[in-house]
């Protein structure tokens, strides 16, 4: 009799899908405001990372329009080498994104593990990043934050974009000028504000080539401003030892993604033969590109599976030193949205429930339509969450804007706010042993 009490509740699959419906499993990754943990779906048994993070920090970041945002544009990406969302759903606490397990680690871990990576798992990772910026963009969105950091690999060793929470949509007729993304890896045309589109990303993944077969990067300076300087001006200069490194045919490859000039710049094409054009470079003669985008190709690098492909101590601050550990609750039944601040009100109302095996993909990305109108409503964000204050409607001018969430969500972060802005007032703070930190490396708390 007294078991039965403690029996517990049966879990409805059926139902909305809830952390009740996951096994909590080891964390493997912390953020400035989120954490990362394996777990596995209980009926299923697929497992999954669950990406987690605590709205009132949420708040406090200023990351409350990054978050709704980075939700709403994973529900619309479905690609073989990009981190897919699976379910998204929140609780009292916190908001959850539960995406492909990667397994194999971030590029920067295994930058720093291995010091130098060869010219052909290079140009392997090229071709396969290619493809998913290729599929981005027509899509009509911009990562704006291609690094190796936001690079995963798979058990196999194929590569996957991730981290989406600053990326937009952008359009062919109103240029961004936000200032958005890591400074070493920032296209000049981003830092002159003078307006920016697709072909950042391809700049971008030039930085990446090069610093994965060098262990450095093409532009480097010692303060942020010594570091902008050279990204606009000098010129592009190669190691003494380059020619062991890489190929002729691999430095145009590089050489022409560093590119100024973004007309000019290896992936950008006004009439969309971007990829075609960078599939017919010398570099990648031989290349199956069918066998490629089926996943298919064989990795020239396989992770170690009998090693953990990331910090360790993440686990181990998880058991020891966090206060209030993940588990899953119930929601209160009887909590008054009219109680809460507009920037959790925006959470609860906009973080909306997504489950893959229930519905299909979908887009909140409505164009330029002179109809279009706010899907959240303006006064809710009249104290902005990304510290832009609210700002007058604009007629006509609103058939400009990049998306339904205009204004109020996607419009600040294409502005340059929420965690945009975040990244550039840090500045790259000095590490917690007071040693200063390599302009445009990646601020971690």
């Amino acid at each position: 009799m007294g078991a039965a009490c403690c029996r517990p509740e049966a879990i409805d699959f059926d139902g909305e899908v809830n952390l009740f419906h996951f096994f909590l499993l080891r964390s493997v990754g912390k953020g400035a405001f989120g954490k990362v943990r394996v777990v596995q779906h209980k009926q299923s048994k697929t497992l999954y990372a669950l990406k987690y993070i605590n709205k009132q920090k949420c708040v406090k970041m200023k990351a409350v329009a990054n978050i709704v945002q980075e939700r709403r544009l994973l529900e619309e990406i479905d690609h073989p080498f990009v981190v897919n969302l699976r379910y998204a759903f929140q609780d009292d606490e916190n908001c959850f994104f539960v995406l492909d397990l990667m397994l194999g680690g971030d590029l920067r871990f295994h930058l720093e593990r291995q010091g130098l990576l060869s010219e052909e798992v290079v140009r392997f990772y090229i071709s396969e990043i290619a493809l998913a910026i290729d599929y981005l963009h027509s899509k009509k969105i911009v990562h704006r934050d291609l690094k190796p950091d936001n690079i995963l690999l798979d058990e196999r060793g194929h590569v996957h974009l991730t981290d989406f929470n600053i990326a937009v949509h952008f359009s062919d007729r109103r240029l961004l000028t936000g200032v958005a993304g890591s400074l070493a890896y920032m296209a000049p045309e981003v830092l002159t504000k003078k307006g920016y589109s697709a072909p950042v990303d391809w700049w971008s993944l030039g930085v990446c080539a090069y610093e994965l077969m060098f262990g450095k990067r093409p532009f480097r300076g010692r303060t942020n401003t010594n570091l902008t300087e050279a990204i606009l001006r000098e010129p592009l200069s190669w190691p003494a030892d380059a020619s062991t490194r890489i190929s002729p045919e691999g430095m145009q490859v590089v050489r022409s993604l560093l590119e100024r000039d973004p007309n000019k710049r290896l992936g950008y094409r006004a009439d969309g033969s971007a990829l075609a054009n960078l599939k017919a470079q010398p570099w990648f003669a031989g290349l199956d590109w069918e066998v490629v985008g089926n996943k298919a190709a064989v990795p020239p690098f396989e992770p170690d599976s009998k090693k953990a492909n990331f910090d360790a101590t993440h686990e181990l601050e998880e058991l020891l030193l966090e206060e209030n550990p993940l588990k899953a609750r119930k929601r209160n039944p009887n909590a008054n949205l009219d109680n809460l601040s507009k920037e959790m009100r925006l959470m609860e109302e906009h973080f909306t429930v997504f489950d893959y095996t229930k519905r299909g993909r979908k887009s909140y990305y409505r164009g330029h339509a002179p109809s279009e109108r706010m899907s959240i409503d303006p006064n809710l964000l009249a104290s902005s969450a990304t510290g832009i204050p609210g700002r007058p409607d604009l007629g006509e001018e609103r058939s400009q804007l990049c998306s339904t969430t205009g204004l109020d969500i996607e419009g600040q972060i294409a502005d340059g706010g929420g965690l945009a802005a975040l990244r550039d007032s840090n500045a790259y703070p000095p590490t917690e042993h007071g040693e200063e930190r390599e302009p445009g490396s990646r601020y971690r708390n």
